[in-house]
């Protein structure tokens, strides 16, 4: 509504000279996004003329229509809505550890998610929340019971050789029956819409697993989440799956300007890379990803090099990246440890991985598209090497 943009006139012509607004941080020389938010310069051009000779109103005949919003959701009327089953209590102050609440979906058959928005009871309070499929038989958070929050225990450190043997065996097996994320919420980050042939599939009998993080702000209050799902209305020809290229042995020394970090993970199958989302906090300084292909050529396909916290973005590709078997995701981010960024919660401190923002993260997330009817967990498995008989 005019009556709305009218008082903010000057702040929007600061804001798009500077390319501050819209948020868009990807380096317009690696690769091409659909989802580019970035103003042409003649779109720039018209909003400071329009705020330099006074802001006036338009025509309201030339007016498009007001967006008609169903309940507030943004990708639509939900075919089904999953809900917290109960209120969660912020305290007032603290560190409030990442909750997880099981939820059954009761999906008595398989089911396609082509769009999935996920919701903040209070966004005051909720930092993020990430919804997972747990798929029926996974021993991931066999504990916990259904609409309780729920809180892991960490895993301590095993030292003897058949402990480590028994760690990895438990790694294999989340790999295999594993959560796989559907939908997540954080600042400036955007529900899920999949274009028809594409979509994410639940399992009959799966459960919905949230992960929320509250952040305490001085006032106690009541958080009950949802997400929101729209199902396929046919079958899609591509099943598409979340993963990540992370690295959590990080350890940014004290006032470190620029403090670099490495990850990467290898294909093994052929497949189609349709975006990307880096994810670090408060001293993420900026980021990359490569694709480092069999033949041995490699390709930077996104370049982040101002990276905002406060802006969770995922970069769609206009045309989806086909990666052969054998090609290798690579990521590398800096972190800024100093005193001179502005967001660093401490620069004297020594950082390592962790869930709280004044901890970090270094997360390479992306999302493949494979055909419906393959599992998409194998992609990341190596093949095993078959013996050749003797004579």
């Amino acid at each position: 509504m005019y009556k709305d943009v009218r008082p903010w006139a000057k702040a929007i012509r600061e804001a798009v000279l500077t390319k501050k607004m819209p948020p868009w941080f990807a380096d317009a020389h690696y690769g091409k996004f659909a989802n580019d938010r970035s103003l042409a310069q003649d779109e720039i051009d018209t909003l400071v003329s329009w705020a330099d000779a006074g802001a006036r109103e338009g025509d309201a005949k030339d007016a498009p229509p007001p967006v008609e919003w169903a309940d507030g959701w943004s990708i639509g009327k939900p075919d089904t809505v999953v809900e917290m089953p109960h209120d969660f209590d912020v305290p007032a102050a603290g560190t409030v550890e990442y909750q997880y609440v099981v939820i059954p979906s009761g999906f008595k058959e398989d089911t396609w998610v082509q769009a999935a928005e996920a919701r903040p009871g209070n966004r005051a309070l909720v930092h993020h929340i990430i919804a997972f499929v747990r798929p029926p038989g996974s021993k991931w958070l066999k504990e916990a019971q259904p609409g309780v929050p729920f809180v892991p225990k960490r895993r301590e450190s095993k030292k003897d050789k058949s402990k480590k043997e028994e760690s990895k065996k438990e790694d294999d097996d989340s790999i295999a029956d594993g959560p796989e994320l559907l939908i997540g919420f954080a600042p400036g980050l955007l529900p899920m819409t999949l274009p028809p042939g594409q979509a994410k599939l639940v399992r009959a009998g799966s459960d919905f697993v949230f992960q929320l993080h509250y952040t305490a702000n001085g006032k106690p209050g009541v958080d009950r989440s949802r997400i929101g799902l729209i199902f396929a209305q046919q079958a899609p020809k591509q099943r598409v799956f979340t993963a990540n290229a992370t690295n959590s042995k990080f350890v940014i020394p004290p006032g470190d300007p620029a403090y670099r970090v490495d990850s990467s993970i290898t294909l093994h199958q052929a497949v189609d890379l349709i975006d990307v989302m880096p994810h670090m906090h408060y001293r993420g300084k900026d980021f990359e990803y490569r694709l480092a292909y069999p033949t041995g050529e490699t390709q930077t396909v996104l370049r982040v090099p101002r990276y905002d916290f406060n802006w969770q973005l995922f970069y769609y590709y206009e045309k989806p990246v086909v990666l052969p078997a054998g090609t290798r995701i690579e990521c590398t981010a800096h972190f800024d440890n100093s005193p001179n960024n502005r967001y660093n919660p401490d620069p004297k401190a020594e950082v390592r991985w962790g869930d709280q923002t004044w901890e970090e993260m270094m997360i390479g997330w992306f999302d493949i598209a494979v055909a419906a009817d393959k599992n998409p967990r194998d992609v990341f498995k190596e093949p095993k090497k078959t013996q050749s008989a003797g004579l």
